[in-house]
């Protein structure tokens, strides 16, 4: 069926048009701003969607995302509406009386900044599940709150040694007292039950809807693998696309297992043939080349300070030896691989520049995250053709910036965050995602940020000042790098066969309405809009 979107503005995926149509027939854009073509096609079955004064755009894509996890925390104990730590034990305790049958107690979604120095414990979830252990991943998935039975379990206790990649908080006396920091989740992780095939399959196509939402219409999930107690996803997607249950486009980052080396490669090849099919295309690999600032695992150039303020040892983890990486960019770049690369931390970010050094731009590479780029480092991205993938919701002074990582950085590093704006300046190329679930999926709260750098609906109030608004982009730039940008980085731009991203004649017709027009509004309320309903190849997979 044909559809006519009419009566209210356009953003064309670059820049902000104004008033309006787009015409749409046959899963493509006919025409944009009621050409022509759209008077002479137009049926007594063509479908009308007024607009009543919102905004049309292309779709939004996000660049960096976990949908099926996400979808799994949304079916099991999620604590993601939770904002204290007795919140949280509200929802654990409800959740397992709800589920006495569950030998496990999973989910996730808790923020640090929630407890002191952001290391929960044990004996609170004994409290509330003191017979059946417990695994619940914090919302960045860098660590996990366990209880007692958990560690018990898994044979953890004084004289257990921290792993190379991770350690165990600990008390003075040296016993582990419940969070488990990186690569020391695995201690329990292997211990969770097995995920049934139905069960993955139900949380892929819970997080689609979830993501759909929100406008977004195509994703790249950024860990394609087994990782915190999941398995591969990569299957899941193969059978959705296969049984015709993926209407998103997505992109999956196969990951890097940081325990292997090149060897892995030809693994990473076979993997790639035998996931992709039809809307899903496995051929981008994930390199997590740090940890998180908030657990001092983030690589810095200089080490953090403790809380007076004084160096301490710790410049936190390279996960991969830099010169091991730039050995396996290069090798992934020449078996035809883009590279997606974590990197949080200013060393992180300039290894994973380094190990890009002469690699074909035309791959598409990108560095998520970005919390900390060291000034040098700015400009390198354009010289490289290397994207800056931003998480645009965490620029911003919440609990979790001001309590656990503001003080460990100094003055002088503070300044090197989330540098949006530096970034734009020196000609980086922007592309945008959510790393949902470690913060909400809505893209208009990111953009809210991105315009801002305050969360929606802090603007004025005492404490919630603007984080470094030097570093602010223009509502246009932030709504390019989550629709056009993050098409192009998924090999579905302007410039692609089945390109997306953008509103004209002939691309593919994925797109958002919303309710109003951010452009036309205060940039206090962008964060405030809401999305009306979400078309992919022109058909209506979300209507609110």
């Amino acid at each position: 069926m044909a559809t006519l979107f009419t009566n209210g503005a356009l953003f064309d995926g670059h820049r902000y048009v104004g008033a309006g149509s787009v015409f749409v027939d046959g899963g493509r854009i006919v025409s944009v701003d009621g050409g022509f073509e759209a008077r002479s096609a137009r049926t007594s079955t063509t479908e009308v969607v007024d607009l009543d004064g919102g905004l049309v755009a292309p779709g939004f894509v996000d660049a960096h995302v976990h949908a099926v996890q996400g979808g799994l925390e949304r079916t099991r104990c999620d604590l993601t509406d939770g904002h204290t730590r007795d919140d949280y034990l509200r929802i654990v305790k409800a959740y397992a009386d709800a589920h006495p049958e569950r030998p496990w107690i999973l989910g996730g979604g808790w923020a640090m900044s929630a407890f002191p120095g952001g290391t929960p414990t044990a004996a609170d979830l004994d409290a509330v599940v003191p017979d059946r252990p417990v695994f619940l991943p914090n919302r960045d998935h860098h660590g996990a709150w366990v209880n007692t039975r958990a560690l018990e379990l898994a044979g953890v206790d004084r004289h257990t040694p921290d792993p190379a990649d991770g350690r165990f908080e600990r008390d003075a006396e040296g016993r582990p007292t419940g969070t488990l920091h990186e690569g020391a989740m695995n201690a329990v992780a292997r211990l969770t039950p097995q995920t049934t095939d139905d069960e993955y399959y139900a949380a892929l196509l819970e997080g689609q809807r979830y993501l759909h939402s929100y406008g977004v219409t195509g994703w790249q999930d950024a860990i394609v693998g087994a990782y915190a107690g999941m398995d591969d996803p990569g299957p899941t997607y193969l059978r959705a696309a296969q049984e015709g249950d993926l209407s998103a486009h997505v992109v999956g980052a196969l990951w890097w297992d940081r325990t292997r080396g090149a060897e892995q490669i030809p693994d990473l090849v076979a993997r790639r043939e035998q996931y992709t099919h039809g809307q899903f295309r496995a051929t981008s690999v994930k390199v997590m080349q740090d940890g998180v600032a908030e657990n001092f695992t983030a690589a810095l150039g200089a080490p953090y300070l403790d809380r007076c303020g004084h160096a301490t040892t710790n410049a936190g983890h390279s996960f991969v030896e830099p010169e091991a990486l730039r050995e396996y960019v290069r090798l992934l770049d020449a078996t035809g691989f883009q590279v997606h690369v974590h990197a949080i931390g200013d060393r992180g970010a300039r290894e994973a520049l380094d190990a890009f050094e002469g690699t074909d731009p035309e791959r598409r590479h990108h560095v998520a995250h970005l919390q900390l780029v060291h000034p040098d480092d700015v400009g390198r991205f354009a010289g490289l053709g290397v994207a800056a993938n931003l998480q645009m919701l965490w620029a911003c002074l919440d609990e979790q910036m001001v309590d656990l990582t503001l003080p460990f950085l100094g003055e002088e590093r503070a300044a090197w965050q989330y540098p949006f704006g530096d970034l734009e300046r020196a000609g980086a190329r922007l592309v945008a995602g959510s790393d949902w679930p470690v913060s909400t999926p809505n893209p208009l709260e990111a953009i809210h940020v991105a315009v801002n750098r305050t969360a929606y609906g802090e603007a004025g109030r005492a404490g919630h000042e603007r984080f470094l608004p030097e570093q602010a982009i223009a509502l246009e730039s932030a709504f390019a790098a989550y629709t056009s940008g993050s098409a192009w980085i998924n090999h579905r731009g302007p410039e692609d066969v089945r390109s997306a991203g953008v509103l004209r004649p002939g691309a593919t017709a994925d797109l958002v309405v919303l309710d109003r027009d951010p452009f036309a509004g205060s940039a206090d309320d962008i964060g405030g809009t809401r999305v009306v309903s979400t078309w992919i190849d022109g058909t209506a997979v979300y209507r609110a």
